[in-house]
Parts: structure tokens; C-alpha cells; sequence
């Protein structure tokens, strides 16, 4: 069943671009089956972030966790994303909690009315975040930052040199205003975070499981590999199923979020280094004499205790 809070567990906000890529998804269920956190707010990220809050709400309506607060953030687009058709026909009038239209204020207002110093996981562009620092620059001493952002030593699949990660690179001027504001600053680069898949007895695991969480994960997670191989237009309808049901029973894509809750929960797996970060308008995350100092997860102490880990909680 959902892991209720436990007692002196630490309030987090969730700041995501669910939809594009599944592993919010994965982040998203990860958060849910952690007691340690307490999420006070769900705010949805980039372009048709509408669409966005539907999936979010209908995931934690179907969770039974409608007592979480779903905030629509900056919207910058219209249409659909690869498995917003999730939740098409979902109605978020009839979320049994409560939506805010204004995320941002709804974030900037958690952040400033929380009895206890609140943390907002990232796991996305961060332009909603910008904005609420633009709003209200009081919330970077009342919060601490958690984030999936950046390449620092390792670029994506493991490649030892870095990249312009997406979550830094598709707003970069709102990742430097995040980057350079007052709070303390976690974040799972690509050096760890791009790293995470789940194959083999793991995974069978996950797909086995038939839980609230892993039944509509697994949903998500077909609509989205069926739309990327569909806008590729080249495989028929016949060859994308046979394709979707091999890629489902087989193991996950590349769960990076998945590190950020991680992070926010515990980080005893994870080698963390403080190190000076600034983002560059190319959109890198480089080491540089002077800028904030941030603790980044460089390497993995022990990988595969991270995963049993993440499948531990994801089944429970």
C-alpha cells in the first residue's frame, strides 16, 4: 500500500517535467513509496504543464494520496507530450485535492509558510523555480535545493567527458538564477544519475509487482514508448506493438530522476563532493574558482546497492 509520512519526516516540494521522459514517472512513484519525505506540493514544469498536472493528479488520485496539492506551473505551450495522453480524459476538477492554478505562487507560499525549513526537489528545467526566485527571493533562505541538473566530470552514458545536460540546457538563464541563489544546493549530475537502469531481476521485479504504483507506471510507461517509436513514423502499428511489448517486458529506460528523490531521502550510497559550480550560457555545469559551491554526486559508492534499493521501495 502508499508509505504514509512518518513522524519527523522532512517536508519536500516536487518540481517536475513529467511527461517528457519517463523517469519523473519512476520519480514520481519513488517519492510516493518514501516515508522519510513529506510532499506538501507537486508543481508541473515546461511547456503544456496543464496536461502535465493532469498525469500528476490522476497518478496521485489513483495513489490515494489526493491529500497532495498539484500546482500548474509557467505554461509555455500548448499540445500534448509522449504519455500526457494518460490522463486526457482525466478532469482535474474532480481531483479530490486541491489545484492551483498559479504554481509558482502556490510554491513560493508552501516555502514561506512551512513551520520547518522545507526542501524542493528539482527534477526538471527549472523555469517555474526562476520565477519564484524572481517572485519572492526570501524562499532560497527557507529552503534547501535538491536537483537532477548538470554534467560535471561524466557526460550521458557514461562518456568521460561532460555534456550540456538537458534539465540545465533547455533554460539556461533560469539554471543560472537557480545556481546562484542562497540556498544549499544538492544535485545528482549525469555522472551518477545517467547511469540508472533497471534490467534482469530488478526489473522483473517492477513488472511483476502489480501495485497501484507499478500498475500505473507501467501504463505510463507504454504510452511513452509507444509514441517515441510512432514519431519516428517508420515502424506499422502491428511492428510498434510487438516492439513496445519487448521494450516493457525487458527492463526501464535510463531512470535519472529516481537519484534526486534518493538524494533527498539519504545519501550514504552516493560519493558527494562540494565542488564550484557555475552554469555557462552553453549550458555546462563547470567547475570554476568562485562560484556557489554545490554538493554534487560525483560517483556511485556502490551502484548496485542503489538499485535494489530503488526496486526495494518501488515494490513494497
Amino acid at each position: 500500500g502508499s508509505a504514509r509520512v512518518v513522524a519527523g519526516a522532512r517536508p519536500v516540494i516536487l518540481d517536475t517535467d513529467i511527461c517528457d521522459d519517463i523517469d519523473d514517472t519512476w520519480a514520481l512513484a519513488l517519492l510516493l513509496q518514501s516515508p522519510e519525505l513529506d510532499c506538501k506540493l507537486v508543481t508541473t514544469a515546461l511547456a503544456n504543464t496543464e496536461a502535465k498536472a493532469k498525469v500528476v493528479a490522476k497518478f496521485l488520485d489513483k495513489a490515494g494520496r489526493a491529500d497532495i496539492p498539484v500546482g500548474i506551473g509557467v505554461k509555455q505551450a500548448d499540445g500534448a507530450h509522449r504519455h500526457s495522453g494518460w490522463a486526457r480524459d482525466y478532469d482535474l476538477a474532480s481531483y479530490p485535492g486541491k489545484i492551483h492554478k498559479d504554481g509558482v505562487q502556490a510554491l513560493i507560499d508552501t516555502i514561506m509558510n512551512s513551520p520547518s525549513r522545507i526542501t524542493l526537489i528539482a527534477i526538471g528545467p527549472v523555469p517555474n523555480v526562476a520565477e519564484a526566485l524572481r517572485r519572492e527571493p526570501r524562499i532560497a533562505e527557507r529552503a534547501d535545493f535538491v536537483g537532477m541538473h548538470g554534467s560535471v566530470f561524466v557526460g550521458y552514458g557514461g562518456k568521460d567527458k561532460p555534456d550540456p545536460e538537458y534539465n540545465v540546457k533547455a533554460d539556461v538563464a533560469a539554471a543560472q538564477r537557480v545556481f546562484t541563489a542562497p540556498w544549499p544546493m544538492t544535485i545528482t549530475p549525469l555522472d551518477t544519475c545517467g547511469l540508472i537502469q533497471l534490467d534482469g531481476e530488478n526489473y522483473q521485479r517492477v513488472f511483476k509487482k502489480n501495485s497501484v504504483f507499478t500498475t500505473n507506471l507501467l501504463e505510463n510507461y507504454r504510452l511513452w514508448l509507444e509514441n517515441g517509436l510512432r514519431e519516428r513514423g517508420t515502424l506499422s502499428d502491428e511492428q510498434i506493438r510487438t516492439e513496445v511489448d519487448k521494450r516493457l517486458r525487458n527492463g526501464s529506460s535510463t531512470l535519472f530522476d529516481t537519484v534526486a528523490i534518493y538524494l533527498a531521502v539519504e545519501q550514504s550510497l552516493s560519493e558527494m563532493k562540494a565542488l564550484p559550480i557555475r552554469v555557462t550560457d552553453d549550458g555546462f555545469t563547470r567547475v570554476e574558482e568562485g562560484a556557489k559551491m554545490v554538493n554534487c554526486a560525483v560517483k556511485w559508492k556502490d551502484l548496485d546497492a542503489f538499485e535494489t534499493w530503488l526496486v526495494d521501495r518501488l515494490t513494497k
